[in-house]
C-alpha cells in the first residue's frame, strides 16, 4: 500500500512519461492486459489513457481492473488519464520515500 507521500512522488515522475496503454471500444483484453503487465515489468510507472467517447469502462474502472490483473497498484486518475505502479521484483529503478513510523 502507498503513502500519500510516495503517490505524490510517482505523480511528480509520471508527469514526464508517455501514455502507452490506450483502452478504446473494445474495452478490456486480454491483449491490454498483456501489454501493461509487461510495460510494469520493463518500466515500473506506466501511464494510460481511456477514449471515453467510446470506451465502455471508464478510468477509474480501467485502472482499478488493471491494477487488480498486474499485481499493480492505481496512483492516480485524473480525468481519461491513469498512472499504475508496480515495484520491479529484481534490481528495482524507482526508490520511493520512506513511510513514516508511528
Amino acid at each position: 500500500m502507498l503513502t500519500s507521500k510516495q503517490r505524490a512522488y510517482l505523480r511528480s515522475l509520471a508527469s514526464d512519461y508517455d501514455t502507452i496503454v490506450m483502452v478504446g471500444k473494445n474495452g478490456m483484453s486480454e491483449e491490454i492486459v498483456k501489454q501493461t503487465a509487461d510495460a510494469l515489468l520493463a518500466r515500473e510507472l506506466i501511464k494510460g489513457k481511456v477514449l471515453v467517447e467510446t470506451s465502455p469502462i471508464t478510468p477509474r474502472e480501467a485502472a482499478e481492473s488493471l491494477a487488480a490483473s498486474t499485481g499493480a497498484e492505481v496512483v492516480q486518475v485524473i480525468g481519461s488519464k491513469f498512472v499504475l505502479y508496480k515495484r520491479k521484483p529484481k534490481d528495482p529503478v524507482i526508490v520511493l520515500p520512506k513511510a513514516n513510523k508511528k
